[in-house]
């Protein structure tokens, strides 16, 4: 007992709360691993290796989708609902629901424990974690609640009150699914059979982009609702301009991979398609491919040009502090905005009558070319080690750095070097590039600002 607490103090005292979320993400996948391989979760008869079963774990706790077997054969309904379950975590964050237990229990969560909230959350400032994390699970929860009581409605009325069980399990299991992005098929087709039921893929594309735009955004938006509601006559409410930029981002990107998909697919895919359905397929993988994983159809059928828009689409990921993954909406809009600032010969980098600062545009170069840096070094090994084409390969990568569940369906045919290699990727793409590289600085490290002289380099 003396050396477990001796031990325990040490990790309090020298683990950076870096150090602690991303140990507590592979505790959480070591326990996922255990449940994933209890009988009571598995179809009679039904055996899963060890290297197939720790992948899942690693997918679900990083919602990504990517599996190496048909869930439908391998998991009854108890392992089904275990999946739901664990994707709250995984999509949420460890600390956010210990947060929550712990509020509703009545106790006082320290300054250690808010610290590994702002970090798992990815919030600059510690103020206001706590309350940010119960809203944030509070609002989620009745989104998933509200349109899992949709859903469940509308499957009964298509397929009769003959089917209840069946529409109500799988009208939340979708519901739950779209707001966590968590891209795993049950069914084995998707959201094919929706195809043309296009309320219903507008439903679907609300609930992505809601899992996906950024927990403080969410926030803040139901700040603003009610500042509305109380102040009606009043308008000085302002937005974060991380808000500001999550959401401008999102739409830029949402737009731009719309347009793209249209464009390449206007005589491929969908050449048969009504305007409406060419336009509601192009928004549909536009918002499922930044991190959803779901689909309409085998992605086989699509052009190599789409097939590289789908893997630019799911690099960049969704916005951070969300249930999404890759290198983060802000990241590349960031980097997007100080190129065209050096274009323009601006020293500055101005939007939304903001300054962004130069330890964040840094950041923004770092993590992007790290994670490029990565995802080609993934492609390169798999490229040596896998019979594949090189656009399966390049898609797979994007897809598990992305976390989403999108495959040109190589995964389960994968060696042992490229299972591993996907798991990896998937574990970064959930934590983030940027707490990767932080994971390695220890507590007693120090940054000694002394300069050098400067001394000009010929560039380009």
């Amino acid at each position: 007992m003396n050396y477990l607490s001796r031990l325990k103090t040490k990790v309090r005292t020298e683990a950076t709360p870096i150090q602690l979320v991303v140990s507590a993400y592979l505790i959480l996948i070591l326990l996922t691993f255990f449940l994933l391989n209890l009988p009571i979760f598995l179809k009679p008869g039904v055996h899963v290796s060890l290297l197939n079963s720790f992948f899942m774990a690693v997918s679900t706790i990083s919602v990504t989708g990517l599996t190496t077997f048909p869930l439908s054969q391998v998991y009854n309904h108890a392992g089904i609902i275990l999946l739901e379950f664990l994707f709250q975590i995984g999509g949420f964050g460890v600390t956010m629901l210990a947060t929550v237990v712990m509020v509703l229990s009545g106790r006082k969560i320290t300054l250690q424990q808010r610290q590994l909230i702002q970090v798992d959350m990815n919030q600059p400032r510690l103020s206001g974690t706590v309350r940010l994390s119960y809203s944030v699970f509070i609002l989620m929860l009745v989104l998933q609640l509200f349109f899992g009581m949709l859903f469940s409605l509308y499957f009964t009325w298509q397929n009769g009150l003959v089917h209840l069980k069946s529409a109500i399990f799988n009208g939340f299991y979708i519901s739950v699914s779209a707001v966590t992005n968590a891209g795993f098929d049950i069914t084995g087709s998707s959201l094919a059979p929706f195809r043309h039921n296009y309320l219903f893929l507008l439903t679907i594309m609300f609930l992505i982009m809601l899992g996906g735009i950024g927990f403080p955004v969410l926030v803040e938006f139901q700040q603003w609702l009610s500042f509305k509601y109380h102040h009606p006559q009043q308008y000085h409410f302002r937005f974060s301009l991380f808000s500001k930029l999550a959401l401008f981002f999102a739409v830029i990107f949402f737009i731009a991979g719309t347009v793209l998909i249209f464009l390449t697919e206007f005589k491929g895919q969908l050449a048969d398609e009504s305007w409406p359905g060419k336009l509601m397929t192009a928004m549909f993988y536009s918002a499922s491919t930044r991190n959803a994983g779901l689909q309409l159809e085998s992605l086989k059928t699509f052009q190599t040009s789409t097939l590289l828009i789908f893997s630019l689409l799911m690099f960049i990921g969704a916005s951070p502090s969300s249930v999404g993954g890759g290198v983060r909406t802000t990241t590349v809009g960031i980097l997007l905005l100080y190129l065209a600032a050096f274009i323009r010969g601006r020293r500055n980098v101005n939007i939304f009558g903001r300054r962004i600062s130069q330890s964040d545009i840094q950041k923004a170069i770092v993590v992007t070319n790290l994670s490029m840096l990565l995802c080609l070094g993934a492609v390169l090994i798999l490229s040596i080690t896998e019979n594949y084409s090189l656009t399966s390969l390049i898609f797979e990568v994007a897809a598990a750095f992305g976390t989403t569940g999108l495959s040109l369906g190589i995964t389960a045919g994968l060696s042992i070097i490229g299972k591993w290699v996907i798991i990896i990727l998937m574990f970064v793409g959930r934590v983030g590039m940027l707490y990767m590289l932080l994971l390695f600085v220890s507590k007693k490290e120090q940054d000694f600002n002394y300069k050098y002289p400067t001394e000009q380099v010929i560039i380009g």
